[in-house]
């Protein structure tokens, strides 16, 4: 019931990344509740119910490395969908200086 219930707050978080921005998998777990979450974050989201309403692909690594490993679509398609939020994709990274999400972390 603990795997379930961290899993729901994780995607919660998700949903709320704006599109335009990105969250690392620190981020997302602090932000959830426990931020040594981040490698419970991966394995959240590689098994994502709902990928059309929970954002996966907008969570990076905390260098601001898409995943080798994207579990939707194929190796190019987070950079795909990010581009099309708008996010510059420049050597399968992003400038977490400028597209990191603002949350602050309570």
């Amino acid at each position: 019931m603990e795997e379930k219930n961290s899993y729901q707050k994780i995607y919660e978080v998700v949903r709320q990344i704006p599109a335009g921005s990105v969250a690392t998998y620190g981020q997302v777990a602090a932000l959830a509740g426990n931020k040594r979450w981040a490698r419970v974050v991966g394995y959240a989201l590689h098994v994502n119910p709902d990928p059309e309403g929970i954002p996966c692909y907008r969570v990076v690594n905390r260098e601001g490395r898409l995943s080798d490993a994207f579990a939707f679509g194929g190796v190019n398609q987070q950079k795909v969908l990010l581009e099309a939020d708008g996010i510059e994709v420049v050597d399968n990274k992003v400038d977490l200086n400028r597209y990191q999400w603002k949350k602050l972390i309570y």
